[in-house]
């Protein structure tokens, strides 16, 4: 076992600590990479104010997707829930509104429905699937059961090619999801579009500004979406296109500076793609006004440490704290085999790690966290009967009711592929930006049932076989993750001319736009052969290898 300790890098450095130091070929030209990739800072010419558009969500299953198409486009969406205050909507002066679709009917006894505000507040809005229905049924007009309901692909006639359809060929291909149908729109509407079941696919009432939609334009199977929806915010709404990662570093810079004054900052830092990108945001806003905190807790892949130290502290010239706790937080794992337990653990232990640390520093006001949007909507606790608690996430459901830090998360409101985008920006390398997410519990939720040193021994050997493979087939960036599973399974196996009875190692590897839903990657079989090969043959103690072919849902990303 290494020697536990502390190490400091930066200006924060003393002769006396155990320093980290590179000691393989790939630490060494994943350095050569980084110190290529920080470009200068730019003259702070001052953050715009972006346009915002508020999504009401009424409970759909593409709610999120809805905000992430918009953002697309380069313009900031903000997701509220449905039964908002038109006070509270106006506060926020959005340029326009889009009501999502969602599960219940407009006549149901407590179906859902928007501030009766909106209909006359000038704002452009457009209502889709139980938003068109909606509109309909609070302005006069007639919804009832269909006759035939429509789930998945249809086809669109375009009878008014003007407003949302502006340029678009007058037969769409789109996606469906509805069981009722209106049947006579309110006064000032009139039909937009058809198809063979819904006479009115789409309304619009230009005076008003108010227009409507049947279908989903917001996924994959509607593919004029995007062109629908850039017709409804700029051209008739006249939001600009300003939500860029430029002018997105731009304004949380000058929130984060205006916010923390003359305060100093420390950053849990695992050296995932989302601590390192809030790390450097939060550096380039207040410099050395911030202290990096890295805990190794032993729960990280292969080589990690070596990696994060040679990117942070050498490179990025950030104050840096390496912590050395990996008998600690084993200790307090010791015997422990529920999944949000672990979570629970590893969370508190970080924290009371970084509260000693902080000690030893002086006053410390803030703590960064690299918390994300879908961090928050699988954690949280919704009143929507739409909503349910999947999992807890490690930033935001572990922390201590007493925590004595005030936290700073700027990318709580970023999707993945957002913050990549702002990782570039900040001028962080391709090794980190592009890196697949790793949970903040790390390996101890890779490893079913307890977590032992011997356990993530064999966990972490395997995983860095995994991997290995992975990028020399020239797939890892085509993956939104990839990694091994130690289960608790043991089974029986035959090696040279003796019977084994030994563990099981689960491989998962998926693709994802978001990490909201995944489906399971179609990897070859011939790579697929070679990972369990070398598992097999090189890591002690496992003698089967298994592969799962699960997509989310039903099933989530990691197993725990």
């Amino acid at each position: 076992m290494a020697q536990r300790g502390r190490t400091v890098h930066g200006e924060a450095a003393n002769a006396g600590h155990r320093v980290l130091a590179p000691d393989d070929a790939e630490v060494e030209a994943y350095l050569e990479q980084a110190l290529h990739a920080p470009p200068p800072d730019r003259a702070d010419a001052g953050p715009v104010e972006p346009d915002t558009v508020i999504i009401l969500d009424f409970g759909s299953q593409f709610a999120q997707l809805i905000a992430r198409r918009v953002r697309e486009l380069n313009i900031y969406s903000e997701l509220l829930p449905h039964d908002t205050p038109w006070a509270e909507i106006q506060r926020r002066r959005p340029k326009a509104i889009i009501l999502s679709g969602g599960p219940a009917s407009v006549y149901d006894e407590g179906a859902p429905l928007a501030d009766p505000a909106i209909w006359a507040g000038g704002i452009p809005v457009l209502g889709i699937c139980y938003g068109i229905q909606l509109m309909a049924h609070q302005l006069g007009g007639e919804v009832v059961p269909s006759a035939k309901r429509e789930y998945g692909p249809a086809s669109i006639d375009i009878t008014s090619a003007d407003g949302l359809f502006l340029g678009m060929d007058r037969q769409q291909p789109v996606w469906m999801s509805h069981g009722d149908a209106i049947v006579r729109p309110p006064i000032g509407f009139a039909a937009t579009a058809q198809s063979e079941s819904t006479a009115y696919a789409g309304l619009a009432d230009p005076s008003r500004k108010l227009y409507g939609i049947q279908f989903h334009p917001e996924v994959v199977h509607t593919p004029g979406g995007r062109d629908l929806l850039r017709n409804f915010l700029v051209e008739i709404a006249g939001v600009s296109p300003t939500w860029t990662p430029a002018n997105f570093v731009e304004t949380a810079i000058a929130d984060i500076r205006s916010r923390v004054g003359d305060g100093r900052v420390i950053c849990a830092l695992s050296g995932g793609v989302d601590s390192a990108v809030a790390a450097r945001l939060v550096h380039r806003a207040i410099g050395d006004q911030l202290t990096c905190i890295y805990v190794d807790h032993g729960l990280m892949r292969k080589r990690e440490s070596e990696l994060l130290r040679a990117t942070f502290a050498e490179t990025l010239g950030m104050r840096l704290v390496m912590v050395d706790a990996r008998d600690r937080f084993l200790a307090r794992l010791a015997g422990v085999e529920d999944p949000e337990e672990k979570r629970r653990i590893i969370g508190d232990e970080f924290i009371r790690v970084f509260e000693e640390e902080a000690a030893g520093l002086g006053q410390i006001d803030f703590l960064t966290q690299g918390t994300l949007y879908p961090d928050v909507i699988e954690s949280k606790t919704s009143d929507s009967k739409a909503a349910a608690k999947i999992k807890t996430h490690h930033n935001v459901g572990g922390l201590p009711a007493d925590l004595r830090f005030s936290l700073i998360e700027p990318l709580r409101y970023l999707f993945k592929d957002e913050v990549r985008r702002v990782g570039t920006e900040l001028g962080l390398p391709d090794a980190i930006v592009l890196r697949q997410p790793f949970p903040g519990p790390g390996l101890a939720i890779r490893i079913l049932g307890e977590v032992t040193a011997e356990r993530l021994d064999t966990l972490r050997e395997a995983d860095w076989i995994v991997i290995d493979e992975i990028k020399s087939a020239g797939m890892y960036r085509s993956l939104w993750q990839s990694f091994a599973i130690l289960t608790p399974v043991r089974s029986v196996g035959v090696m040279g001319d003796g019977r084994t009875y030994a563990n099981v190692v689960a491989i998962r590897a998926v693709t994802s736009d978001d990490g909201m839903t995944a489906d399971w990657a179609r990897l070859p079989y011939e790579l697929l052969a070679k990972i369990s090969s070398r598992i097999v043959n090189e890591v002690p103690g496992v003698n089967r290898v298994v592969y799962d072919i699960s997509s989310k849902p039903p099933a989530t990303i990691e197993w725990e």
